[in-house]
């Protein structure tokens, strides 16, 4: 198709009847309006859910506009209420999505009503307590136990209790001068900057220092009808502070706030320079702050005590050291039954595994062990003294859930069927839980189980989405990666009416980069919807997820260090060693694709190896590693002043030269995380090889794009692999 054929994405009735467009065997064929999650018909091609929370053990049912009490024995659901008894008892309830009870044996909703978060009472039909929220506000924190928020506004910190004035905490806050926010990029865990104590009345923040930062000069394009009130038509600057790795980066402190003092302090943690203080945690008590602090090399971390009233350090309870890197994730969490003991995730073993330890600092024992990783802790079961955690023990690619008794080691899976891929949502006694899974050939289901009989009750079955359509195979399995010895788990998704006699255009996904992995034992084997779409145009798709991607162990994601993009290249060539030797791949009609990391790996699969692809399309790719943030790059790479060497062997600039083949880089203009100097550095040095990318931009969007946007990029990738490879 011509570009002028690209100008539009299908609009809703379009789409609406392309997706009733019949194919030769009368099953309908799939619009990228079906697929993508910007696409105007994307709700519907989801696996229904059901939305719950807990009411102490008992298990209610959310939607729009009713909540539902579900019988854990039958799934019995009865109404406990509505948004019509809420409205008429002067709320403005317009969703009881995220409806929450925090009181087991009081009838108690907690609800956002118009401009404000409401505790309500549905017997008495009455509002208990109530606080106002803002909108605009850049982060906040609901506390329940003190009835205060804690928000960020116009880049000040403040604390508002209910039926009370906000109380400002700051003055300086500015671009440079960042609270209550996430600190070092999103890295090391980091969701948040604002801690509530248990108690409620003591509040940890953020304050990040990131004047000495450079300004990346980002740019925000205006929409075409865009007129000034006044002034130039000049598109604006919109600068980012970006530490790119070697370079200069931020200091973070972690402040304290006392709701009864109405004092703030700083925690003596000493100087913040080139270093990370990350998982904040308080004791039982609210007494005390712990945090893990790690290096800028990140090979050194340590868990340290602060006395909350104070601020002075207590003592260091931890120190792990390793030769390449530590990645503390996740904070301690402590035993609800014993205040003087928590649990601490570490891979020191070489998976990442629980550890309990005495507030003393004494390792008291290993609670899990084995070749295999713990994935997220659930919550606890104290009558039990168990652990209800998920975790790949049973295999690689799945997430089952489980209990371990910390006072004997005794371990049970609860989960309902032991395949597939779950999570859990466990009741505030650990009673019960959730279980909400799917397998490659289950939608989804959802059980109800009782943790102390391990017994589960089916409680929801969701039709599948895709009934009616043109469906395709998809297929798991395993081949060796370039050790000779290491499984690498792939996924293919066959040509819609697959004729083993034909040979195929063929199109390797890929990311490979660490903290992601592609194949999993989901529906579909976790296939992304695109995928579906190329194959029902005739493609075939193989992803696979090679050394340095996640879940596998410290030696699998480790054997990256200091290289990126060495072995993970060569691993994904084992991929295309097995796609030859299948007599359905046309090994003369190979693509790539990916994004981000994949992005990265689709320019350096293409100009390390030329000749092999002949089309790619790189999205928000990384180009050298010296561009990208500290954080990460870091961890990695170490600085381009410590590994000159690793940096310049990783970087595709010196491979500009070796393109050969038909390659689209695709950005978002505004993009933060990987910067556009990363592609435009890419084109001026194809400029001055002589070889000739295409390059597509959408201005504005940041490293993915939103939205209706999503349908517009994955229509350009495929008609680029259908004008060149097909």
């Amino acid at each position: 198709m011509t570009l002028s054929g690209m100008a539009a994405s299908l609009t809703k009735d379009n789409a609406a009847e392309t997706s009733k467009q019949q194919t030769g065997n009368g099953l309908r064929a799939f619009t990228l309006e079906d697929l993508n999650f910007g696409g105007t018909n994307y709700h519907n091609m989801v696996p229904k859910n059901r939305y719950t929370t807990w009411w102490g053990d008992e298990l209610v049912r959310l939607d729009a506009e009713h909540c539902y009490l579900v019988n854990k024995a039958s799934g019995r659901e009865t109404e406990l209420f509505g948004t019509a008894l809420l409205n008429k008892s002067g709320l403005n309830v317009h969703s009881l999505y995220y409806a929450a009870f925090p009181e087991a044996d009081k009838p108690w909703v907690m609800v956002r009503s118009g401009r404000q978060q409401v505790l309500f009472d549905w017997k008495k039909k009455k509002t208990v307590w109530s606080i106002d929220l803002d909108s605009a506000t850049q982060a906040s924190s609901l506390c329940y136990a003190s009835k205060a928020l804690a928000f960020v506004k116009g880049n000040q910190l403040y604390v508002e209790r209910a039926g009370s004035q906000p109380v400002q905490l700051t003055t300086d806050g500015s671009r440079d001068i960042v609270y209550g926010q996430s600190v070092h990029r999103d890295e090391f865990g980091i969701e948040s900057g604002l801690f509530w104590s248990p108690d409620g009345q003591r509040l940890a923040f953020y304050r990040m220092d990131q004047s000495m930062v450079t300004d990346y000069p980002q740019v925000d394009i205006p929409e075409p009808t865009w007129v000034p009130k006044s002034g130039s038509r000049i598109a604006t600057e919109a600068p980012d502070k970006y530490p790119m790795a070697g370079e200069t980066s931020h200091k973070v402190t972690v402040g304290i706030y006392d709701l009864k003092t109405g004092t703030t302090l700083y925690l003596k943690a000493g100087d913040p320079t080139d270093r990370y203080f990350t998982n904040i945690a308080w004791s039982p008590d609210s007494k005390t702050v712990y945090m893990f602090e790690l290096n800028r090399d990140q090979n050194d971390c340590r868990l340290v005590s602060y006395n909350a009233a104070t601020g002075n350090k207590i003592k260091e309870l931890y120190r792990e050291t390793d030769d390449k890197y530590v990645e503390p994730l996740h904070p301690i969490v402590f035993l609800p039954w014993n205040a003087n003991q928590f649990v601490m995730q570490s891979q020191k073993d070489g998976y990442n595994h629980f550890y309990l330890f005495d507030t003393d600092g004494n390792q008291l024992k290993q609670l899990t062990k084995g070749p295999w990783v713990v994935e997220d802790m659930v919550g606890f079961d104290a009558r039990q003294h168990t652990i209800i955690y998920l975790g790949n023990e049973l295999s690689p690619i799945q997430r089952n859930i489980f209990s371990i008794n910390v006072d004997n080691g005794r371990t049970q899976r609860l989960d309902e069927t032991g395949n597939g891929w779950h999570s859990a949502s466990l009741s505030p006694s650990g009673s019960y839980l959730v279980d909400n899974y799917s397998e490659p050939t289950t939608p989804r289901n959802i059980a109800i189980v009782n943790t102390t009989t391990a017994q589960a009750h089916r409680w929801f079955t969701a039709d599948d989405p895709w009934k009616g359509y043109n469906v395709p195979e998809y297929r798991m399995g395993t081949i060796k990666a370039a050790d000779g010895t290491t499984d690498l788990y792939y996924r293919m998704v066959m040509p819609v009416g697959f004729d083993p006699k034909k040979k195929y255009p063929t199109i390797v996904y890929v990311y490979g980069g660490p903290h992601a992995h592609n194949v999993d034992a989901r529906w579909h084997y976790c296939s992304r919807s695109w995928e579906t779409y190329m194959a029902q145009k005739g493609y075939l798709l193989f992803i696979l997820d090679n050394r340095g991607s996640e879940n596998r162990g410290k030696v699998f994601e480790q054997v990256t260090f200091r290289h990126l993009g060495d072995h993970e290249v060569e691993d994904q060539m084992e991929g295309v060693k097995y796609l030859k030797s299948l007599a359905y791949v046309d090994s003369t009609r190979l693509g790539v694709h990916g994004w981000s990391f994949g992005g990265y790996m689709t320019i350096n699969l293409m100009t390390t190896h030329p000749g092999v692809f002949k089309v790619g399309v790189a999205g928000g790719p990384v180009i050298d590693w010296k561009w990208y943030e500290v954080m990460y790059g870091e961890r990695y790479m170490d600085t381009p002043q410590t590994n000159p060497e690793g940096y310049a062997h990783s970087s595709l600039i010196p491979k500009a030269k070796n393109l050969k083949d038909r390659l689209e880089i695709i950005i978002g203009y505004n993009d933060k995380t990987c910067v556009p100097q990363h592609s435009l550095s890419f084109l001026k040095a194809c400029i001055e090889a002589g070889t000739q990318p295409d390059f597509f931009v959408y201005p504005g969007e940041p490293h993915n794009m939103r939205g209706h946007q999503s349908v517009h990029l994955h229509e350009r990738i495929s008609r680029y692999f259908d004008d060149h490879l097909k």
